[in-house]
C-alpha cells in the first residue's frame, strides 16, 4: 500500500471508505447496451444504485426498437430514480440530424447525449455498467473531491483478474506514447495526462459547468478526450483521482472490428488531438519507433511484476500487441467531436423531450 501524491491530487483506499458526499445533489450517468442489461455485472451496479440513491440516473441505452421495453422494463425493476434515455430512436435522430449533429454513433455519443440530460443537476458521475466488482462506494468516492474545492474527478483502479494483468490498452499504448512525447516535449498537458494512473478508465464526475464544457468524443476516445477537456476546465490545482480498488470487467480481444486494435486507432486520434491543442506538435514520422523502444521499458517492469506477484505473464503476447498499436500513431485527422453542452446547437430538453416520446412508441408497440 502507498499514500504518495502526484501531480493531480490521488485520494487512497486505505480503509474502504464509502465517504460524505454529494450524491444526493448528483445525476449518474450509466452507458448500457441491450446486452449488457440483465448480466450479473449490471444487476450489481444497478443494486448498488439503490443503497447510493443519488438525486437521478440517467442510463444512455444503446438498444434495438425490439429491445427497449425489456430493458425498461427491467430497469424499473430497480428502487432508482432512472430516466432511459434511448440513443437510437428515430425522432431523437431525426432531432439530430436537423442540428448537424449525425455522424458516427457509439459509446461516446450516448454518454454525450445523457451528459446533457443530466447537466442540470450541480454533479454529474459517470461510470460503466460492466464492472463484476462494483461497489456502492464508488459513486461517493469520484463526488468527494467535487464538496472539496476540485472540478473534476478521475477513477483508477487495478486490473487483475486470471492471475493476469489487464488494462492492455493503457498499458502498452496510451502510457508508453505519452511517456515517449514526455522525453522531447515539455508543454504541461503532457504531464497532466501522464498523471492519471488509469486514464482510461470509465469513471468520472464533474461539476455541471466542466460536463457543459467537455467536447465529447463519438466513440472509445471519450475517456482520453474528457482528460483533455478537463486539463483547460480544471487544471492541476482542481483535478483529482480516487482510488475505486480492483475492478473486474468484461475482456476484448485484440484483433476484430470492436477489438483493442481497432479501439487504439480512436484513442489514439484522441490523445493525438488533446496533445496538439496543449501545444505539442508531434514528430509523427519518428514517434512508432521511438514508441515501441520505450513499451519495451514497460514490458520489462510488467514482466517483472508479475513475477514478483507470481502471475502469468505473455511478453511475447504482449509485445505483439505493441506492434499492432504502433499503426495507431498518426495525426488525428478530422475532428468529429459534439460540441460542448454550452454550445450545442439543440437543447437538453429537446433532445429529452425526443427520446421520451421515443421510449413512448417503442413502449406501445411491445404491448
Amino acid at each position: 500500500m502507498e499514500y504518495v501524491q502526484e501531480r493531480v491530487t490521488t485520494l487512497h483506499d486505505f480503509t474502504d471508505p464509502v465517504p460524505d458526499a454529494p450524491v444526493e445533489d448528483a445525476a449518474v450517468v450509466v452507458p448500457l447496451t441491450e446486452r449488457e442489461h440483465a448480466s450479473l455485472a449490471a444487476e450489481r451496479v444497478f443494486t448498488a444504485l439503490e443503497d447510493v440513491a443519488p438525486g437521478r440516473v440517467v442510463v444512455a441505452l444503446r438498444a434495438d426498437a425490439d429491445r427497449v421495453a425489456d430493458v425498461n422494463a427491467w430497469l424499473g425493476s430497480f428502487d432508482v430514480a432512472h430516466e432511459t434515455l434511448w440513443c437510437d430512436g428515430p425522432r431523437l435522430a431525426d432531432r439530430l440530424a436537423d442540428a448537424g449533429l449525425e455522424g458516427k454513433r457509439g459509446k461516446g455519443r450516448d454518454v454525450w447525449l445523457a451528459l446533457g440530460a443530466a447537466s442540470d443537476a450541480p454533479y454529474v458521475a459517470v461510470h460503466d455498467a460492466d464492472a463484476r466488482t462494483y461497489s456502492r462506494g464508488h459513486v461517493p468516492r469520484l463526488l468527494f473531491p467535487l464538496a472539496h474545492g476540485f472540478d473534476f474527478s478521475k477513477g483508477f483502479y487495478a486490473r487483475v483478474e486470471n492471475r493476469r494483468l489487464y488494462g492492455r490498452l493503457f498499458r502498452l499504448f496510451y502510457e508508453p506514447v505519452v511517456a515517449t512525447l514526455i522525453e522531447t516535449h515539455d508543454e504541461p498537458i503532457l504531464d497532466y495526462l501522464g498523471s492519471f494512473r488509469y486514464a482510461l478508465a470509465g469513471e468520472f464526475a464533474a461539476t455541471s459547468d466542466v460536463i457543459r464544457s467537455l467536447r465529447v468524443q463519438r466513440g472509445w476516445g471519450l475517456e482520453v478526450g474528457t482528460l483533455g477537456d478537463a486539463f483547460h476546465a480544471a487544471g492541476f490545482e482542481r483535478s483529482a483521482q480516487v482510488d475505486l480498488g480492483i475492478h473486474e470487467h468484461d475482456h476484448r480481444a485484440v484483433g476484430g472490428p470492436a477489438g483493442l486494435s481497432t479501439m487504439s486507432e480512436e484513442v489514439g486520434a484522441a490523445l493525438f488531438r488533446a496533445v496538439e491543442e496543449g501545444g505539442v506538435d508531434p514528430d509523427y514520422g519518428a514517434l512508432p519507433d521511438r514508441y515501441r523502444e520505450v513499451a519495451e521499458r514497460f514490458l520489462r517492469g510488467y514482466a517483472a511484476d508479475s513475477a514478483f506477484n507470481g502471475l502469468e505473464y505473455d511478453r511475447a503476447g504482449e509485445r505483439e500487441q505493441v506492434a499492432a498499436y504502433a499503426d495507431a500513431i498518426a495525426p488525428p485527422g478530422g475532428d468529429d467531436r459534439l460540441p460542448a453542452w454550452n454550445e450545442a446547437p439543440v437543447s437538453t430538453a429537446e433532445v429529452r423531450e425526443a427520446a421520451r416520446d421515443d421510449l413512448e412508441a417503442a413502449r406501445e408497440g411491445a404491448t
